[in-house]
């Protein structure tokens, strides 16, 4: 199947694959991408008892790398090889060991070579602990996967 046979659904799981066999950093930190579409990801965290800081909450480096890639992960849902160029995360809550964050990254605009996501980062009860913005750049014509490569379901 080549990317042309492809709808833009079947595009964004194969790029999510593709991504996550590639990215050390997300599986390192059992990331899981629960849910991906163009322009939009979700990513699950466990906050594990080595990601707590000298006040026994989550580090916001952790916090931060869970909702940076979810925004990868959703401005490349394209299959454009896109890399940020700027982000603004602010911490809204603490976070502790055993908490399951959930960062929901959505595609805000999207022009030319840039564009602009928003990623909320919820714990288990709905609480919202993070939120952040994200500009991307995208690398006209270079893919992020080849997706012959990859088996693809037929969504």
């Amino acid at each position: 199947m080549t990317e042309s046979d492809m709808n833009p659904q079947q595009i964004a799981d194969a790029v999510a694959v593709g991504m996550m066999a590639k990215d050390r950093a997300s599986r390192g930190l059992g990331l899981r991408v629960t849910q991906i579409s163009p322009g939009s990801a979700q990513i699950e965290m466990l906050v594990r008892d080595d990601m707590l800081n000298g006040f026994d909450i989550c580090h916001g480096g952790f916090i931060t790398l869970l909702a940076d890639s979810a925004f990868a992960f959703a401005c490349n849902s394209y299959n454009e090889l896109t890399v940020a160029s700027s982000l603004t995360v602010d911490f809204i809550a603490p976070v502790r060991g055993g908490d399951v964050l959930t960062a929901r990254a959505t595609e805000v605009s999207l022009s030319g070579r840039t564009g602009v996501y928003d990623v909320e980062v919820s714990n288990q009860n709905g609480v919202r602990v993070a939120v952040f913005r994200g500009r991307s750049y995208r690398m006209k014509g270079k893919p992020v996967v080849a997706l012959t490569d990859l088996p693809i379901s037929a969504s």
